[in-house]
């Protein structure tokens, strides 16, 4: 093999020296993981004349991967270290001396220097060979999230470039749209009638659109289109398979499509009552669906076992990671179509990569051909807009589009504003927005040293005693549960129809926050809730286990049949005489199937409280009222797609609680998630806008 190329031997030790040292102090601290800094010190057992630049970025990228990140993007971390890297951590930039910042390590390097460091053929290659660190484009990735990047790249190309639209044409399609799409009496274009028509025409499909905008209505006329078109003359129904990256989303997706369905005018169709029976309204998990291995990352269904399905829809496709996603294209077969639903302007993944996002970049321009609009006009009667039209658009763009009206949140809906505002990264607009005095919205301010405001809004969901249907807390819930606690014998759909009530009344208020440390993050509020809770007689004091403690699964566990993100309540079930109430935790059941799924607490292993919940642990779900709780002081996390996140968890009512000045708000709206991925290729990467700095 050839050696790596390094600078003199003298040099080179020293270097070597300074970055071990600073990557263990940096894993010392927490700035590191721990995994970080044992694969640089692999890869320097493995070769030891690697540069010292070579493992420091070896660290980085691995580092990366922990924040979301598909890789490092070496000319982004040597423009602005600390906000590429978000080294240090907020709050912790004055624990070491200066020269461990990561602006100073890495002051005067140039892109060139470093590129020429990473010159080791034993551990860096294009691609080719089995080198665990693959550089292109000024990329550093480890291989396994560069071979996902391929596969995901590769999968989405290959069904792009074999169109549906050469098995029917746009006028055998029209009656069947007619009759699912009747026109509309204000003469907007609807764009629910043409995202159905661009994913009838593809192989390859994503449907986005913030909260209310008919998503899911769509796929349910759409998956009514296929089937007809499949039923027409007696032929096959299509398999079909409905899908969502956790419990709760795929449960809320099922009631959604079975309402849909149901309400689905198909009157006017021929064979109406086959074409509907053949829509599903049984929504599976993703790891579900691939078939989950305890313990392993591999799946059962993959390239040498494919799905037997014709059709997969994935709802919430902007909480699918780069792993997963290309374990479902890796999983489908060749001629299946996959559609995407999901709102791009979300929150990504947890794990790395922001695949939804990545693919609707361009959604809010359209970028369609002259061909696709003729197709689209012939198909549906409908004319896209001039401004959409663009005779270089890309292949992907032909397959993407976005629902641009709220069916949810009217013009005038204070949510809806306020979404919008935060999604534009103006806060001016969000200034303007709060001095309107919307019904739907409220601010309130708790910085100061008495909690007592705060204990109200979540005890009561309002500070000032004055009670609405929309603003209920914490106290709903549990008050239903204790007096709509069936007698001891009762049948056992009682009990379940008691549970279920619990849940749906649960289901009226969270409280959701940024971080997880410090008395506005997780820990924090979740004591401080409970001590409130326990004030008012509500749920019981120093118990672990207790009536009513909402619990949320954060592991999967596949003997019990919950999946991570599922959430539960801990409730008394009736005993016999004067016999003490068996405790049990109650789980909507799977795949929002009807029903409640009964646990003992001793089992649960991986679950935590939840009267706090992270805005990423949200997603998913929605609730009647959100109280977003802001963190007394800037930190990384804090963007405007995580703020976006939260407002659009809330149906009827938005309060956000800030805990410290309004330099923190002002930061969240204007700071934009960016995330280092080639998917989309060189030339969009630079596309993106990029964040401004924190604001202390």
């Amino acid at each position: 093999m050839m050696p790596c190329l390094a600078p003199a031997a003298g040099t080179n030790e020293a270097r070597r020296a300074a970055i071990e040292a600073l990557i263990s102090r940096w894993a010392a601290r927490g700035w590191l993981r721990s995994l970080d800094a044992a694969f640089a010190g692999f890869l320097w057992r493995e070769v030891a004349a690697a540069d010292p630049l070579l493992i420091l970025a070896a660290a980085l990228a691995s580092h990366q991967l922990g924040r979301g990140h598909v890789c490092l993007d070496l000319a982004a971390t040597l423009a602005d270290p600390a906000f590429a890297l978000s080294l240090p951590p907020e709050g912790d930039a004055d624990a070491l001396a200066a020269a461990d910042l990561p602006r100073e390590v890495l002051a005067g390097l140039t892109l060139e220097a470093w590129l020429a460091a990473l010159d080791c053929p034993v551990l860096v290659g294009d691609g080719a060979g089995d080198t665990p660190l693959v550089l292109t484009g000024g990329r550093l990735y480890l291989r396994r999230y560069w071979r996902y990047e391929q596969a995901v790249r590769s999968g989405i190309e290959t069904r792009l470039a074999v169109s549906a639209a050469d098995d029917i044409s746009p006028e055998s399609l029209r009656p069947t749209i007619e009759v699912l799409f009747p026109s509309g009496a204000d003469g907007a274009v609807d764009w629910q009638k043409l995202a159905c028509a661009i994913a009838a025409r593809n192989r390859f499909a994503v449907i986005t659109g913030g909260p209310g905008t008919g998503k899911t209505t769509t796929v349910v006329r759409l998956l009514g289109l296929l089937q007809a078109q499949a039923l027409d003359g007696g032929g096959r129904a299509l398999r079909i398979r409905l899908a969502a990256p956790t419990g709760k989303a795929a449960a809320r997706l099922g009631e959604s499509i079975a309402g849909a369905v149901k309400d689905l005018g198909l009157d006017a169709l021929p064979g109406a009552q086959s074409v509907r029976a053949a829509i599903p309204t049984t929504v599976g998990t993703l790891h579900r669906l691939l078939g989950s291995r305890p313990d392993s990352r591999r799946f059962r269904h993959r390239a040498g076992n494919p799905l037997s399905v014709d059709v997969l829809v994935i709802d919430e496709a902007s909480m699918v990671d780069l792993e997963m996603m290309a374990a479902v294209l890796a999983a489908l077969p060749a001629q299946a179509r996959l559609i995407l639903l999901g709102d791009k302007d979300q929150l990504a993944s947890v794990e790395a990569g922001a695949v939804l996002g990545e693919l609707c970049r361009r959604a809010d321009k359209g970028h369609f051909k002259p061909a696709t609009c003729e197709w689209l006009r012939r198909a549906t009667g409908t004319a896209v807009a001039a401004e959409l039209i663009d005779d270089e658009g890309r292949a992907l763009d032909q397959a993407v589009v976005m629902l641009r009206r709220s069916y949810r949140f009217g013009s005038q809906s204070g949510i809806g504003r306020l979404a919008a505002a935060v999604n534009a990264g103006v806060f001016a607009a969000v200034e303007r927005v709060r001095a309107e005095a919307h019904q739907d919205l409220v601010f309130v301010s708790v910085g100061g040293a008495s909690d007592a405001p705060f204990h109200a809004l979540v005890v009561d969901g309002h500070t000032t005693g004055l009670a609405t249907d929309d603003r209920k807390g914490y106290r709903h819930y549990l008050e239903l549960m204790a007096r709509d606690r069936p007698a001891a014998h009762a049948e056992a759909g009682q009990v379940d129809a008691w549970a279920r009530k619990v849940l749906a009344a649960h289901a009226a208020f969270q409280v959701l926050c940024a971080v997880r440390r410090g008395r506005w993050g997780v820990d924090g509020l979740n004591r401080s809730i409970a001590e409130a809770l326990v004030a008012e007689g509500l749920i019981l004091p120093a118990r672990e286990w207790y009536p009513g403690r909402p619990v949320l699964v954060t592991r999967n566990d596949y003997g019990l049949g919950l999946m991570n993100g599922d959430i539960g309540i801990a409730l008394p079930l009736p005993a016999a005489g004067d016999g003490a109430p068996n405790l049990r935790v109650a789980f909507p059941a799977a795949d929002g199937a009807a029903g409640v799924k009964w646990v003992l607490p001793s089992r649960l292993q991986s679950v935590e409280t939840v009267f706090a919940l992270t805005v990423h642990k949200s997603q998913g779900s929605e609730f009647a009222h959100v109280a977003m709780v802001l963190p007394d002081r800037p930190n990384p996390i804090l963007t405007r797609e995580l703020l976006y996140t939260a407002i659009t968890r809330a149906r009827r009512c938005f309060t956000l609680v800030s805990g410290g000045p309004a330099a923190v708000e002002r930061t969240a709206v204007e700071r934009r998630v960016l995330r280092a991925s080639g998917l989309m290729g060189e030339a969009e990467t630079t596309e993106r806008e990029r964040p401004r700095p924190l604001r202390g």
